[in-house]
């Protein structure tokens, strides 16, 4: 019995890490979009951020 829950508890756990993960990819995509963006936008001496 205690396998089955340790088995199924890992799944569960391992599921979650994955959509997580997913999650993150898809924020970082829209930010390099957003980035290219605004990189190709502005002009090269009057950017919208300040590195």
């Amino acid at each position: 019995m205690f396998l089955i829950l340790a088995v199924l508890l890992l799944a569960i756990l391992f599921g979650g890490l994955g959509f997580a993960v997913h999650a993150l990819w898809i924020i970082a995509v829209i930010a390099l979009l957003v980035w290219i963006i605004g990189f190709f936008a502005a002009r090269a001496e009057r950017r919208w951020y300040r590195w």
